[in-house]
């Protein structure tokens, strides 16, 4: 069987118990992590575990529990970070605040690069699409590898349920939207990391997610007007 181009590997981190995801390219064992939240010695030891080198830091929001850690952790391995969308600066902003607040260690960070949709980054030589998803939050993407049919979409879909918008710039009818129209056309077939919990794909969401499925959907929308 043929190496795939990309592998990953999920750590679940800090006490929210976050899937933080390492992503590498199997030809170069060079890779990423996606939302190094804390617990850094953990992450560590699993880089370490696969033999991959980490050439930079993915961040699809700016929750506590996805980046709290983020800006300590580039710093000391000389990495830049991408992501989010400049709308989460609000959240990032707090980190040192919120990181008391939920017993999780927090520093505010600046990102190397804003991302919005549209745009694609780089791990070696994989490269990943960007989706602006708000809702859970404001400037929240999702990282999308079409080759593997994979999605890392943080905090705005799970098995069974989608993101919270309960939060500060939470907006469940965008969030809605983002999921229909942006994660939907990416195809059935497509798996995906959520940010909590066990992975999924869009085909089995579409049939029973009672939040997003396509008959909650036509409820939500009629209901709406």
């Amino acid at each position: 069987m043929q190496n795939p181009p990309l592998r990953a590997a999920i750590i679940p981190v800090t006490p929210l118990q976050q899937n933080c995801s390492l992503i590498w390219c199997t030809k170069t064992m060079r890779g990423a992590f996606v939302d190094p939240g804390g617990d850094l010695d953990r992450l560590r030891a699993a880089a370490e575990q696969h033999g991959v080198e980490i050439e930079k830091i993915l961040i699809t929001h700016g929750h506590i529990d996805h980046c709290g850690e983020a800006g300590t952790f580039a710093k000391e391995l000389g990495v830049p970070i991408e992501g989010p969308q400049e709308a989460d600066r609000f959240w990032i902003s707090r980190l040192d605040e919120d990181g008391k607040n939920y017993g999780v260690n927090g520093m505010v960070f600046e990102p190397d690069r804003w991302l919005e949709q549209g745009d694609r980054v780089t791990v070696s030589e994989l490269t990943l699409d960007v989706y602006h998803c708000p809702g859970h939050t404001p400037g929240h993407v999702v990282f999308h590898h079409a080759p593997s049919k994979l999605a890392i979409v943080g905090d705005v879909l799970f098995q069974g349920s989608i993101g919270r918008t309960d939060f500060p710039l939470g907006d469940h009818p965008s969030l809605i939207n983002a999921i229909t129209g942006r994660l939907w056309p990416l195809g059935d077939d497509t798996a995906f990391i959520p940010g909590h919990g066990p992975m999924s794909n869009f085909a089995h969401e579409r049939q029973s997610n009672p939040f997003v499925s396509d008959t909650a959907v036509a409820r939500f929308r009629a209901e709406a007007g």
